[in-house]
């Protein structure tokens, strides 16, 4: 690569261009939340000017919080906590410091040192400093503008920024690393059981300095993906066709609950699916179901109990590394495999089992 290409590398865009139903989903919500946090502000404060209603850096913290909704510089810590410090750090600075050209470096080398101590790191809170500076030449603003306008505009901005990014598709706020398992107990998720812990990416993040980049849990994310898709090309082309049990037992949606126990009781399997009369897959009855219908007392059948589950059933050409996900936390005992809506088979962990020793005793061999 010659000394100008490696220029123009090093200049050139970073990022992957967003879909276009991304940017201007991002786009949408930046006008939307910016309209909402005007009005709610408008309406808290009665008659007050637009130009004292909503300080100029919130549009960079609109930027965050609906086109990177999920970076750590985005959280609502962040927005709120990083503009009011920034804000409170510049008001005591040009209180004690008359003049602008020395306010202004120590107002904002003050708001980011502020940010990064309480660990509420959001680049727009340098131009919230910066902007007190520039009010301060027509008559320093009092301590109270810190939290009005500025800590309220971010926080009536966050607000439109839950209200907007969850139901077009993006988590936030975005959660942080779970203290306990979905079981209620604090083991980790299997698939992360034999990675690194939350601290040890923490850790990993801090000695990279990467941390206000990517959070922990995005991070894990990325990894599980990467360890999943490295998964994938190993096992190859194995199937849920290749996986499945094929002579399934079947329960019919009326069924009551002594028939379901009967034959739990007869195949001792753990999971049953119901089909209708045309082998259509309804839904799976698993021994937990079936116990919560019997301590009801409740008289229930099949489709009732199998409607009150949520599962996901997957057609004959899914990969193995689909599977994995699904069976591997206890969401699903099993995976019912569909055609066209009609039961084929039914993978199971112990499906899923064999075919991972399978893999492992492939890969690795034993010797003698």
């Amino acid at each position: 690569m010659t000394l100008t290409a490696r220029i123009l590398r090093a200049l050139g865009p970073a990022v992957a261009r967003p879909t276009f139903q991304e940017i201007l989903r991002a786009a949408i919500g930046v006008g939307i939340g910016l309209l909402l946090t005007a009005l709610m502000a408008s309406a808290l404060r009665g008659s007050e000017s637009l130009g004292i209603l909503l300080v100029a850096p919130l549009g960079a913290s609109a930027f965050l919080i609906f086109a990177v909704p999920n970076s750590p510089l985005a959280q609502p810590w962040s927005v709120v906590a990083g503009n009011t410090f920034s804000a409170l750090t510049a008001l005591i600075a040009v209180h004690l410091i008359p003049q602008i050209w020395l306010a202004m470096p120590v107002a904002v080398a003050g708001a980011v040192f502020a940010m990064m101590a309480f660990r509420a790191m959001h680049p727009p809170g340098g131009a919230v400093a910066l902007s007190v500076v520039l009010a301060a030449q027509s008559g320093a603003p009092e301590f109270h503008w810190a939290a009005v306008p500025v800590a309220l505009d971010s926080a009536l901005l966050v607000l439109a920024g839950v209200l907007y990014n969850r139901p077009t598709g993006r988590r936030y706020p975005f959660r942080q690393p779970p203290e306990a398992g979905v079981h209620g107990t604090r083991d980790v998720a299997p698939e992360r059981r034999l990675g690194l812990t939350p601290e040890d990416l923490a850790a990993l993040l801090a000695r990279m300095n990467l941390a206000a980049n990517i959070g922990t849990e995005d991070l894990a994310r990325v990894l599980a993906a990467a360890e999943a898709e490295a998964a994938a090309r190993h096992i190859g082309a194995t199937t849920a066709a290749d996986l499945m049990s094929r002579d399934v037992v079947t329960l019919q949606p009326e069924d009551p609950t002594d028939r379901i126990s009967a034959l739990f009781h007869i195949h001792r399997f753990k999971t049953l699916p119901v089909v209708d009369a045309l082998n259509n897959y309804i839904g799976l009855v698993n021994e937990h179901d079936l116990l919560e219908a019997l301590r009801e007392g409740t008289a229930q059948t099949a489709r009732t109990i199998a409607t009150q589950a949520q599962t996901q059933a997957v057609n004959v050409d899914t990969p193995l590394a689909v599977l994995l996900p699904l069976l591997a936390d206890g969401h699903q005992q099993a995976v019912p495999v569909v055609d066209h809506q009609k039961l084929v088979g039914l993978v199971t962990r112990s499906d899923l089992i064999a075919a991972l020793a399978h893999v492992v005793a492939t890969a690795w061999p034993t010797t003698a």
